[in-house]
């Protein structure tokens, strides 16, 4: 609006921005090498399904616990990342790997345990959970999910002599805990650091040679189309804590599902590669940039009520827009209010968005007893 330069710098940039970039909207500048005289960490990516079949039920790969042991020994840092979202469980066969995804949008499905069904948060589609794995008939079908706390009480058994820390929501709820946990580590020369996304970037600590991903899955079957993206950020910035000094860095992904191609991009670290398969994706299945993602959501103490408001909104914007019929929030409820949704694809231009806002004053009109929320292309779906 003002004619401000504005610098926007990432090792893996959102994909959006990337490919206006590359579309000449913004003006791309690279930096081809690390500022420090060390190369990326060298990665590796565990196959957890062949750790099951010899009997290692941990959540800690041999490689990955004898990885920490060594660094222990030669007194180097080692910093473990878990990714664990309460809501976002996901339904896998532990012993090929399936995820079950929905069949019309191809990303997972969340679990919703009130009505004990299967949904998919883009076009609505509902099933119930299989008890028997579809794709190798196998039983082991089991409902995904390991928090830092259970980490850390597993990490002080098998690893009774190292000295950890862990930083997540729980334990840095009081002011200042970030700092003092960082600091410690830092000049305590603590063992591991064991943490959510709290970790993951920004940090530089010289010693800290080894990371290890733990649950790389809980990244990608989120129920989101921008899963894979934001699980290939991650995987390559928690990679990057490792080497940041003098030593090689070096970092373990630990999966049930190693083919996965954001993984194998992150443990290549390329995101040109990650990008170029990712935007085909996005535009065969009209996704952004190719498109807007309008959600709207409406939010009320009686769920008859927003389910009511959010078929009314339905119908306001069907005949206008590409929208899908109205479903149920990820998480259904917060504060003691339900929650439902809309969602609409479409392309916004002048004219669109005059219609979305001639719909939204007509919704206003009906003065029914609940709240609506508009987000266009949210960082999150869940």
């Amino acid at each position: 609006m003002y004619q401000i330069p504005l610098l926007l710098g990432s090792a893996t940039p959102d994909l959006r921005t990337y490919y206006e970039a590359l579309q000449g909207k913004i003006t791309l500048l690279k930096l081809m090498h690390r500022i420090s005289s060390m190369g990326l960490p060298e990665v590796s990516i565990v196959d957890m399904r062949e750790e099951l079949k010899t009997g290692n039920k941990t959540p800690f790969s041999r490689k990955l616990y004898h990885s920490i042991k060594h660094n222990m020994e030669n007194h180097e840092q080692s910093m473990l990342f878990l990714n664990r979202r309460g809501y976002s469980t996901f339904i896998m066969c532990r012993d090929c790997g399936y995820v079950v995804k929905c069949p019309h949008c191809d990303v997972s499905m969340t679990y919703h345990l009130s009505e004990n069904k299967l949904c998919c948060h883009y076009c609505g589609k509902m099933m119930s959970p299989p008890t028997i794995c579809p794709s190798c008939q196998s039983s082991k079908i089991r409902y995904f999910g390991t928090g830092t706390q259970k980490v850390e009480q597993e990490l002080k058994h098998y690893l009774p002599n190292a000295s950890i820390l862990r930083m997540d929501v729980d334990t840095t709820r009081t002011k200042n805990a970030h700092e003092q946990i960082l600091t410690k580590f830092k000049e305590e020369h603590i063992d591991v650091l064991l943490g959510t996304q709290m970790i993951a970037k920004g940090h530089d600590f010289e010693n800290v040679t080894f990371v290890g991903v733990l649950a790389a899955d809980g990244l990608i079957n989120m129920g989101d189309y921008k899963a894979n993206e934001r699980a290939f950020q991650l995987l390559t910035q928690v990679a990057g804590r490792a080497g940041r000094g003098e030593k090689k860095g070096r970092a373990i992904i630990q999966t049930y599902d190693p083919d996965e191609f954001c993984i194998q991009a992150a443990k290549e670290q390329d995101y040109e590669k990650f990008y170029q398969k990712e935007i085909i994706m996005r535009e065969k299945l009209n996704y952004p940039p190719f498109c807007d993602i309008i959600v709207g959501m409406i939010c009320g103490e009686d769920e008859a009520l927003v389910k009511e408001a959010a078929n009314k909104l339905y119908a306001m914007l069907k005949d206008q827009f590409n929208a899908y019929m109205p479903a149920p929030a990820p998480i259904t409820k917060i504060n003691n209010e339900y929650r439902w949704r809309v969602l609409v694809k479409e392309k916004l231009d002048d004219e669109k968005n005059k219609i979305l806002g001639n719909c939204l004053e007509a919704f206003q009109k009906e003065k029914l007893k609940v709240k609506l929320s508009i987000d266009v292309n949210p960082n999150s779906m869940l």
